[in-house]
């Protein structure tokens, strides 16, 4: 199982906590979490990836094992400690501004 933190928004919105745990099946990479995410969780289709591109939204950024993963390729596989269900899978909501 594959946690996964969502900001506060998105767990509203999916009527969950804001960690989730996951079945993810295969390789674990951003893009098979995500779409994990969005099949466990349809009302999230949209608001983390842009449904055309499958692309990161703007302001989403992906964190996990203190790292910032939002500009890596979404096949890469996820760091060991995230595949095993030992550190979380975050999910950012970005803030800008000036």
């Amino acid at each position: 199982m594959i946690d996964v933190v969502l900001p506060y928004h998105l767990s509203t919105l999916a009527g969950t906590g804001r960690r989730v745990s996951l079945e993810v099946a295969g390789p674990v990479t951003q893009r098979a979490v995500l779409d994990a995410l969005e099949e466990t969780y349809p009302m999230l289709r949209g608001t983390v990836r842009d449904p055309a591109t499958g692309c990161r939204r703007p302001f989403v950024r992906f964190f996990a094992c203190e790292e910032d993963l939002s500009h890596e390729p979404p096949d890469l596989p996820l760091p060991p400690a995230v595949a095993t269900g030992e550190e979380p899978f975050c999910v950012v909501g970005a803030m800008a501004g000036g």
